[in-house]
C-alpha cells in the first residue's frame, strides 16, 4: 500500500466570542421619528416599519456594547475566549489579524480611530510581548473575518506561520443615523478563531476559498453618509445602504462564489452538513441558500443546513459567522452541532461590494 503524503492544512483549533450584554428590543424604537433618504417623514407608522423589518430581516432584538466598550475591547475580549478554547501559547501566535469597518468609535463621538491597528490594540491588551507577532487590521465589508480566514490560510500553507488568529469585531450602534429605519438592523459583538497548521495524509480543515469584487459598478451600495433627518445639524457620517439592490447583488452574486469554493474542494453540496452565511437578512439569506442547491442540485432547501443568530443577535458585520461557529462548536446553539468529519461553508457579502466563501472540514 502506497503511504499518502502529508500536506499541511489550516485548522481551526480555538473560537471565542463576546456577545454584549445590552439587549435592544424592537419595541426601543418606537418613539424614533424616521425619515426617508429624501428627508421626508415615513408615511408608515413606527410599528408598521417595525413590524415589516422584523418579517424581513428576522430581528426581533439586537446586542449594543457598554458605553465604555469599544470594537477593540470586545475584539479583545473574544480572543481571550478562543486563548482558551485552544490552550496554545499566546506567544506562539504569528499574526493577528482583525476584520472590522469603523475602527473605534467612542460613545458620544462619532469619529473613526484607527491609530495604532485595532489588532495592534488587541496585542497589547493580551500582554503579548513577542515582537514577531504581526498585527494589523482588514477592512473589506461583512466578510472581513472571513477573508481574514482566507489570509491566514496563505500564510500557513506557504509554510511562514504556524499560528493565526483572525478577529471579526465590530461597534455599529453608534454610526447609525438615528433617523434611518435600517439602523434597526446593526449590532455589536466579536468573533476569534485560531487557525493553525496540522500535517495530514487526508484534506481536513480549509479545504478552498473563493472571492470577488464588484466595485466598477456596485462600490457604494453600502456608505457612508449624512443623516437623513433634514433638521440635523451636525456633519457626522453614519453607515447606509440601498437594501434592494444589495438584496439582488447577493441573490446573483454569492450562490456562484459558494459554488467555486465547493468545486475546488471537490466537495458535492450534497456532502455539507452547514451553511455558515452572514447574518445580514433572514429572508435574504434563505433566498440565497435555494438558489445554492438549485445551481449545485442540491435538493430542497432544508432549514437544519443554515444555522441563525440574527433574530437575537442582529447583524454585527464580522462578528457573524466567527461568532456564531463558536456558538455552535461549544453547544450554545440549539438544535445545531457539527463534529469530526463534517463539512462546512462559510459564506458572506458586504461593502466593496466584497463576496467570498471557504469550504472546511472538521478534522
Amino acid at each position: 500500500m502506497v503511504k499518502m503524503e502529508k500536506k499541511v492544512y489550516s485548522v481551526i483549533v480555538g473560537t471565542g466570542s463576546y456577545v454584549p450584554e445590552r439587549r435592544v428590543l424592537n419595541g426601543e424604537f418606537l418613539d424614533r421619528t424616521f425619515y426617508g433618504a429624501n428627508g421626508e417623514k415615513l408615511k408608515k407608522s413606527n410599528q408598521e416599519t417595525i413590524d415589516k423589518l422584523a418579517e424581513i430581516t428576522g430581528i426581533r432584538e439586537r446586542r449594543y456594547a457598554a458605553a465604555d466598550q469599544l470594537s477593540s475591547d470586545l475584539g479583545f475580549l473574544a480572543a481571550e475566549d478562543a486563548l482558551r478554547s485552544s490552550g496554545i501559547d499566546r506567544e506562539s501566535l504569528d499574526y493577528i489579524i482583525l476584520a472590522h469597518d469603523v475602527g473605534d468609535v467612542h460613545s458620544g463621538n462619532v469619529r473613526s480611530d484607527f491609530i495604532p491597528s485595532l489588532a495592534t490594540r488587541v496585542k497589547h491588551k493580551l500582554k503579548i510581548a513577542n515582537p514577531r507577532t504581526v498585527c494589523y487590521d482588514i477592512v473589506f465589508g461583512c466578510p472581513g473575518w472571513l477573508q481574514g480566514v482566507i489570509q491566514a490560510d496563505y500564510y500557513i500553507r506557504s509554510g511562514d506561520s504556524k499560528r493565526v488568529m483572525v478577529i471579526g469585531a465590530e461597534v455599529l450602534s453608534r454610526v447609525c443615523d438615528p433617523a434611518d429605519r435600517d439602523s434597526m438592523i446593526f449590532a455589536d459583538g466579536a468573533g476569534a478563531t485560531i487557525l493553525a497548521g496540522v500535517a495530514s495524509d487526508r484534506p481536513v480543515g480549509i479545504l478552498s476559498h473563493a472571492a470577488r469584487t464588484d466595485s466598477l459598478e456596485h462600490a457604494y451600495m453600502l456608505w457612508m453618509g449624512r443623516s437623513y433627518d433634514p433638521g440635523h445639524a451636525g456633519n457626522e457620517l453614519y453607515v447606509k445602504m440601498d437594501g434592494h439592490k444589495l438584496y439582488e447583488y447577493a441573490l446573483k452574486n454569492v450562490p456562484p462564489v459558494v459554488k467555486e469554493s465547493l468545486e475546488k474542494a471537490g466537495l458535492p453540496i450534497g456532502e455539507v452538513k452547514k451553511i455558515l452565511i452572514h447574518q445580514a437578512n433572514e429572508k435574504m439569506d434563505e433566498a440565497i441558500v435555494k438558489r445554492l442547491l438549485k445551481i449545485c442540485g442540491g435538493g430542497e432547501f432544508r432549514p437544519e443546513i443554515m444555522p441563525m443568530i440574527i433574530s437575537w443577535l442582529g447583524n454585527s458585520s464580522v462578528a457573524t459567522i466567527p461568532t456564531m461557529l463558536d456558538l455552535i462548536l461549544k453547544g450554545k446553539l440549539q438544535d445545531h452541532a457539527i463534529a469530526s468529519g463534517d463539512n462546512v461553508v462559510f459564506a458572506s457579502v458586504g461593502a466593496g461590494m466584497n463576496v467570498n466563501s471557504v469550504a472546511y472540514r472538521l478534522p
